[in-house]
């Protein structure tokens, strides 16, 4: 019995491809090779083996040449997942400098072996929480570091014993931050939530704002409820401006999430978010109180569709107080003013 021509062209390509194949394993080193994608999938989510956040940091050494560095890679060569968080040990403002010798004076960092590919500014609304900054530092600065980016931290400080305001001063940061560079992508960061895993890549979504922290420990690592926008953000500023920034009005609440996402939908956008299995962070929590019950939605006090084209970036008002660069971080001191009658 003998095959038919066309049986016999099918059979002579597959054939031709299987060979072609098979050359191309043992030329590429292996058959490890290929599946090796499948393995770290496996590896990167695998929070059982976690990894210490300054490993392999060292390799990244100052080029010899620096008008002739390469960009760097698309990937970052030294990525390990899943990251060991702790928050037993206050580390010291001397310690984190030391551990990370290429932070320039205001918390600017350029990769010392290549040209970046993506410039982030990272911007925290805060006041009067040192724990809570010295941790976030100690993990963050090495975590921007592995994906390679070029960045700067920012703290907007509020002064005066008012009524905390994050949106607006997240505002103040945004307006200030700009005049430094042209930033690719803002990442709003609350200063109590670390990331867990290097490969929740701190760049901006091309289309739509992107809510990065899609799962936090405290609440079991799911969405507290749909619309849910804190914690960790990142939004080029043309999403910013589109949206007109955040409110300005919210007092204290935390009911400027709900407001941030309406504003997202009236602005024609939409939420995207960071995968659940790598957009997990850790809440630190130095008042000893657990979350125990469902987290509840603040409610809204505002007409949304009504106020956010007059509340935001185009009505923002604050005194620039002081701008100081320290080792880890530029520090921006505002008066925001202060809670209005009835708001």
């Amino acid at each position: 019995m003998t095959l038919s021509r066309v049986e016999n062209s099918c059979f002579l390509l597959f054939l031709f491809v299987f060979q072609a194949i098979f050359i191309l394993i043992l030329y590429r080193g292996g058959p490890s090779n290929v599946f090796r994608g499948f393995l770290d999938s496996r590896q990167i989510l695998d929070y059982s083996k976690t990894h210490d956040v300054y490993t392999n940091l060292s390799l990244f050494t100052q080029a010899p040449n620096e008008e002739a560095m390469p960009y760097c890679s698309a990937q970052s060569p030294i990525f390990v997942g899943p990251l060991t968080i702790t928050f037993r040990v206050l580390p010291s403002e001397r310690m984190i400098i030391k551990k990370n010798p290429f932070v320039q004076a205001g918390g600017r960092y350029r990769p010392p072996h290549c040209l970046a590919r993506y410039k982030s500014a990272i911007l925290v609304a805060y006041r009067n929480q040192e724990k809570y900054l010295h941790h976030l530092l100690y993990y963050i600065h090495p975590f921007l570091q592995r994906q390679q980016l070029s960045y700067s931290i920012y703290l907007i400080q509020q002064v005066g014993n008012g009524t905390f305001n994050r949106a607006k001063l997240l505002n103040v940061g945004v307006r200030e931050a700009l005049k430094d560079e042209d930033w690719d992508c803002l990442l709003l960061h609350d200063v109590d939530l670390v990331p867990e895993n290097d490969y929740n890549l701190y760049v901006c979504d091309e289309y739509y704002p992107k809510h990065m922290a899609s799962a936090m420990d405290k609440f079991q690592y799911i969405l507290p409820y749909k619309s849910f926008f804190g914690g960790v953000s990142a939004l080029t500023p043309e999403h910013y401006m589109k949206m007109n920034g955040f409110p300005n009005t919210y007092w204290g609440s935390g009911g400027e999430n709900d407001d941030i996402a309406t504003r997202i939908q009236l602005a024609g956008m939409k939420i995207v978010r960071t995968s659940p299995h790598l957009g997990r962070y850790k809440v630190m929590d130095y008042s000893g109180e657990e979350t125990q019950e469902p987290w509840r939605r603040p409610p809204s006090r505002h007409n949304t569709r009504k106020t956010w084209k007059d509340d935001g970036m185009n009505s923002l008002e604050f005194k620039l107080l002081s701008r100081t660069k320290h080792p880890l971080y530029t520090n921006i001191t505002v008066d925001i003013g202060y809670v209005p009658p009835f708001s």
